[in-house]
């Protein structure tokens, strides 16, 4: 059909769709997914509350009743508010957007490996995204930070926290001299997706610093199927932000399956905890094995390396076990796999499986 090659663009012609492997009969452990499921009354009760949604209506468009319960029940900064997305995926989306211009090309930031989708959305907009390398231990490396600062002068700065595909925390003060030196020239947006997970936050900085933006999701905190995040900021970010989201763009089943579990905070707090016993306990029986070198994480996930990581992949696919083949992605990572934590006995599963690869 030559009028493709007419009506789209080369730069997305020349790119393939991203990938999401089938799953079906496999131990999931490549999304970072939290394993457990609600507890059977919730699942009653979330029923019950879900049948009585007025599907044939859109939704309410301010979503007032939702973002009140978010600002009140996940650790919004006082008197700030929220804009929510379709996933955070969606937020990043609306981010480029805003941020993209006609007149000029601008640029996009963010330390490298990180998220793909910042570097994603930047191109889909028409913004030039700049990686700046980590350091091999995949902390910030902030002479190289602040030099590519004063060079592109970025719109916007990502900082996944914790890190994703490395699981690893930045420095609080390298956060902090980076948010100083972005003051002048554009925002810094601290991803915290793992947030649940890493006990850390940026949030309590929003007074202090007008161009810092928080994001998060409720996906790693176990509703990944519902797809929501969210974003906090000066108002007069959200304002702009507002004016390129889509009209009714969570839905109904969404919004009251999020308002639903906002109310048992408890349950998902217990499972964030346990995921968190069952990190430590994976991380030490992988750096108990010959070759492996597990690197520290404050998400819900381990990043490990050895010696040939395109072999073990192959050998866990040939036995039914999915992780994340992340040696390719970037130079620091070579060699690497990144494994989701799950249940005790998921993880017992994974760990009898990868030490038959490994022999």
């Amino acid at each position: 059909m030559s009028f493709i090659n007419k009506v789209i663009r080369p730069d997305v012609r020349a790119v393939q769709a991203y990938h999401v492997p089938e799953f079906s009969g496999f131990l999931k452990m490549d999304a970072m997914e939290n394993p457990y499921t609600l507890p059977s009354e919730m699942q009653v009760r979330l029923s019950e509350k879900l049948s009585h949604v007025a599907l044939n209506r859109y939704p309410v468009p301010s979503y007032t009743d939702l973002k009140n319960k978010i600002c009140q029940k996940m650790g919004v900064a006082p008197g700030y508010r929220v804009i929510l997305g379709n996933g955070s995926d969606e937020l990043i989306s609306l981010i480029s957007v805003a941020c993209a211009r006609q007149d000029r090309r601008v640029a996009v930031m963010a330390p490298v490996p990180t998220f793909v989708m910042y570097a994603t959305f930047a191109q889909w907009a028409g913004l030039h995204f700049v990686g700046v390398d980590l350091r091999p231990d995949f902390s910030l490396d902030i002479p190289a930070m602040l030099a590519a600062i004063a060079q592109y002068q970025p719109a916007v700065l990502y900082l996944s926290y914790p890190n994703n595909p490395t699981g690893n925390l930045f420095d609080r003060r390298d956060v902090l001299a980076l948010l100083s030196a972005m003051e002048n020239c554009g925002i810094v947006v601290c991803d915290e997706a793992y947030q649940p997970f890493a006990q850390a936050s940026m949030m309590d900085a929003l007074p202090d610093y007008p161009n810092l933006a928080v994001m998060r999701t409720v996906s790693k905190w176990g509703l990944a199927g519902i797809r929501l995040g969210y974003l906090s900021a000066q108002d007069a970010l959200l304002d702009e932000w507002e004016k390129v989201r889509p009209p009714y763009n969570v839905n109904v089943l969404t919004e009251a399956a999020a308002g639903f579990a906002l109310d048992h905070m408890d349950v998902f707090e217990q499972q964030a905890s346990a995921l968190c016993g069952e990190r430590a306990a994976l991380s030490e029986a992988l750096a108990g094995m010959p070759d492996v070198q597990v690197m520290p994480s404050f998400a819900n996930f381990l990043l490990i390396r050895v010696k040939n990581a395109d072999r073990v992949f192959k050998k866990l696919l040939e036995r039914g076990i999915l992780v994340r083949n992340v040696s390719r992605m970037h130079g620091l990572l070579e060699n690497c796999l990144r494994v989701t934590v799950s249940t005790p006995e998921e993880s017992g599963l994974f760990l009898a499986q990868f030490k038959a690869c490994l022999d």
